[in-house]
């Protein structure tokens, strides 16, 4: 039988992996480092004698390729949230709290009412989301929507920053619609709020490497991909660090490598050559507490964009933060924290334990003259495809975007090479 080897466990290339293992082919899956999961992952942290996650994930109802993984691996289950859609915010300006609560319905009657709706939000401002539908493909989303006004300031720049790690006024347009579209557009069912109950690794990572050993799926952890031999307009050879992998004539390859690496694996595709940082930084409380069903809250007008409460851990999340990735980490802690005491109400508590980590690399940068370099599935290499949250998959640079990514190469796969013919 022909395999499919997958370069990258991250989450693109656990989607192609599952994917590809329930129709019965052959897998194996090689990995650089020394566990799987990349940026979606948990781990053991000494300073806070915790589990936390290396960065912080929210999940909505209306990702659809997100929770069809889910399900295919057994994790579904594994997630918390709210029954209904809400998302609170917090106004560290004004000191101002409220809950965005989306009706059931696809008809958005929800911005009518004060009690669902942002304050100082008139119900007509919502219909500059129809201009993300008609964007242009240079236009950034303060173009787009209108860089003034209260739902600007409180919920396009937020948004933007969330969804695509960049300042409104850099962030394409384009890639925010198709966020809108499939969650928000829908109504509340499709935007349900769902967060890891025990972790990363424990809901995504973790059972997709037991669905893959159970149906005879190889792991292959510390290697990282040096060079590919090609002979004509065939891969034929992977060579890794300390071993060199033949290819069969009916052997396929998916690449589920962040774009920055394919440079020398690949030097004449075009990929994003730009990339923006995130910023998290989590915090051991003296004791911990029940939050409720809803165990997060979203910042304006601060550092931090998102916080997320895990008994006593909280945790928070600074997108587009390019300008603070380089500060020392003491500096980074005193700077958030002061935020996270005023939007939980903890008073006059002091900076508590903490762990900061820095992904200088997050995402790949989302701009309107960066999407333009996003190649698709295939490449000119006949049996290799490509897969990863950085290729043109019509969303931004999400979990669900990367596993959507990694669920197109394996489909493409399957056609090329069909399992009757193996």
């Amino acid at each position: 039988m022909a395999t499919v080897h997958i370069v990258g466990a991250g989450l693109a290339g656990l989607s192609a992996a599952v994917r590809l293992a329930r129709a019965g082919r052959r897998v194996r899956l090689f990995e650089a480092a020394s566990q799987a999961g990349g940026r979606c992952r948990s781990f053991f942290d000494r300073t806070l004698d915790r589990q936390v996650d290396n960065g912080n994930h929210l999940l909505l109802s209306g990702n659809r390729s997100a929770m069809a993984y889910l399900r295919l691996i057994g994790a579904a289950g594994r997630f918390v949230g709210p029954d209904q859609a809400r998302f609170p915010f917090h106004d560290l300006a004004s000191g101002a709290g409220w809950c965005v609560q989306p009706n059931s319905g696809p008809v958005p009657w929800w911005v009518l009412s004060r009690r669902r709706g942002i304050p100082g939000v008139a119900p007509a401002a919502w219909l500059s989301a129809l201009r993300l539908r008609r964007a242009g493909p240079a236009q950034n989303v303060a173009q787009c929507v209108g860089d003034t006004g209260t739902i600007f300031r409180r919920f396009w720049e937020p948004l933007a920053v969330s969804a695509l790690n960049l300042p409104a006024d850099r962030a394409a347009a384009g890639l925010l619609w198709p966020v809108i579209a499939e969650t928000f557009a829908r109504g509340g069912r499709a935007c349900l709020p769902r967060i890891a109950e025990k972790g990363l690794s424990d809901s995504f990572i973790d059972p997709a490497t037991r669905f893959l050993e159970a149906r005879g799926g190889s792991l292959h952890y510390g290697a990282r991909l040096k060079a590919i031999t090609l002979t004509g307009s065939a891969a034929r050879g992977l060579e890794f660090a300390g071993e060199t992998v033949a290819l069969d004539a009916d052997d396929q390859v998916i690449l589920a490598l962040p774009s920055w690496s394919l440079g020398t694996l690949l030097p004449d595709l075009p990929v994003p050559d730009g990339s923006n940082a995130i910023l998290g930084v989590h915090f051991r409380l003296p004791t911990g507490r029940d939050w409720g069903d809803t165990p997060f809250i979203g910042l304006i007008g601060g550092k931090a964009q998102w916080i997320f409460m895990r008994r006593d851990v909280v945790s928070i999340t600074t997108s587009a933060a390019d300008d603070l990735i380089d500060r020392d980490a003491a500096r980074l802690a005193a700077l958030v924290w002061p935020e996270v005491r005023a939007a939980l109400g903890l008073c006059d508590s002091p900076l508590p334990p903490y762990r900061v980590i820095k992904e200088k690399r997050a995402t790949f940068c989302q701009s309107p003259d960066q999407i333009v370099r996003r190649p698709g599935a295939e490449s000119a290499i006949a049996n290799l495809f490509l897969a990863g949250d950085w290729t043109d998959t019509g969303l931004p640079a999400t979990m669900e975007g990367a596993i959507r990514s990694g669920v197109r190469a394996a489909e493409i796969v399957e056609k090329r090479s069909p399992l009757r013919a193996l």
